[in-house]
């Protein structure tokens, strides 16, 4: 079960309730703490910090003033996003490096995290970045690891190192990072470990003993969502270990505790640094607490949408991203914005990340025929006059039938365009009289310059 999909939908459900309430009173707020209770807990978020966060915002719901504009409900709101959003750690992590420099991220695990997969995701996640990336697989426990990379880089211009047959981790190591370096000419080196079966001890002597000898700028441990709270108890090891440790925390689609092992790690003061939300190899992101806890309480994720359009090199302006959420956009906008945002996955993960309510439970089987329809829709556009896709709303039964003719589609191809385009137009604008209406400030940044 995703835990976007059982944690959001239980705090979402807590708060339809609290804003369908006639008004505000303790009462009301302490019904809303315990639905939010309620959905942390079976999210496997530790009890304290379920406590902690319950009275925080218990606190500022009953004696903060409500600042001139916005009404109570709103205000209690935004004082849930914000304390969800302090549950996570707050900041978003930014990854830069000086390309003209040499950076080495050694990557550790335990074994069956997930730990190789996801090395080749962040190898292909940087390379988009536009960074030369080397990987060298210095797992001498697990025989195939070395041919998984390969199979999993296939294509893609990331070089792999590794000495079959070789036993000794430092010595492929050093050979690894000596040969990208010099040979490939990478500025960014990941080295990935063999990983260990619940034994953090001899984890971390490997560990410290790979880094005196390399000296990497980074070290990244991968960790199972599906673990929950356990997840704070090896970040924490981690953490004391090493102090330029950071986290990426896998299996974010599959876990119904995703919450427990995000809030879980945070408490130790490890930063995470990257999720992984399915089995592609683009499927990572940058975490980002503001847009995972917009995305539980039905609000987006934009500045995530922005970041996966600029990865998958595409041509979402700012402007048109607006337009498209306001409901102004034409069809021809709506049929090249559909194109371009299929190259990013299945439309409904990618419409989660739209401040839409209820968009995300859009039954799939439309989708999947918006998916199908696209080409189809390119060819009714072109048989449409400028004024037509300009104005889609003159296009009566005559106009269909030429149209129709002209693509080669039937009538009732032209007319299901119509009809999810104007759907669609409506959604957007219903934005603004939604009850979820929340303060603007609390949307990306991107979208309101």
């Amino acid at each position: 079960m995703n835990p976007i999909t059982s944690l959001g939908e239980l705090i979402k459900q807590a708060i339809s309730k609290f804003m369908s309430a006639p008004g505000v009173d303790k009462n009301v707020v302490e019904e809303l703490i315990r639905g939010i209770q309620r959905a942390l807990l079976v999210s496997d978020v530790n009890v304290e910090l379920v406590m902690k966060l319950s009275e925080k915002i218990r606190n500022r719901a009953l004696t903060e003033k409500v600042p001139p504009g916005i009404s109570k409900k709103d205000q209690i709101i935004k004082i849930v996003y914000e304390e969800l959003v302090s549950l996570l750690g707050e900041k978003p992590y930014k990854f830069t490096i000086d390309k003209s420099k040499q950076y080495v991220i050694m990557v550790v695990g335990i074994q069956g995290h997930g730990k190789t997969t996801t090395v080749a995701k962040l190898a292909n996640y940087l390379k988009k970045l536009g960074y030369s990336v080397g990987v060298v697989c210095a797992d001498t426990f697990r025989t195939g690891a070395y041919e998984q990379l390969r199979q999993l880089l296939d294509g893609r211009d990331i070089p792999v190192y590794g000495m079959p047959g070789e036993h000794d981790a430092i010595t492929i190591a050093t050979k690894g990072i000596e040969y990208l370096s010099k040979q490939q000419k990478c500025n960014v080196i990941l080295v990935d470990t063999a990983g260990r079966h619940k034994d953090q001890q001899s984890l971390m002597q490997e560990m410290k003993a790979l880094e005196e000898k390399i000296k990497p700028n980074e070290i990244m441990l991968v960790l199972d969502g599906t673990i929950g709270q356990q997840a704070g108890t090896h970040a924490e090891a981690f953490h004391k270990a090493t102090p330029i440790g950071s986290i990426i925390v896998t299996k974010m689609d599959t876990s119904a505790k995703g919450g427990g092992a995000l809030s879980a790690v945070a408490a130790t003061g490890a930063q995470i640094r990257f999720i992984g939300t399915g089995e592609k190899l683009e499927d990572i992101e940058v975490f980002n607490p503001q847009g995972f806890i917009g995305r539980l309480l039905g609000i987006g994720d934009l500045e995530g949408l922005l970041e996966r359009i600029k990865i998958a090199e595409l041509e979402l302006s700012k402007e048109k991203l607006k337009s498209f959420t306001s409901g102004t956009f034409t069809l021809e906008d709506f049929i090249k914005q559909f194109k371009e945002m299929k190259k990013l996955g299945p439309l409904k993960k990618i419409l989660s990340k739209l401040p839409l309510p209820g968009l995300p439970n859009l039954p799939d089987e439309e989708l999947e025929k918006v998916e199908a329809q696209i080409e189809k829709w390119s060819a009714i556009l072109l048989s449409m006059t400028p004024e037509e896709r300009e104005n889609p709303h003159i296009i009566d039964s005559s106009r269909i039938r030429r149209i129709a003719r002209g693509s080669g589609v039937t009538e009732k191809d032209v007319k299901h365009l119509l009809q999810q385009y104007n759907l669609l137009k409506r959604m957007m604008k219903s934005i603004k009289r939604s009850p979820w209406k929340l303060p603007k400030h609390m949307f990306s940044a991107e979208l309101e310059e």
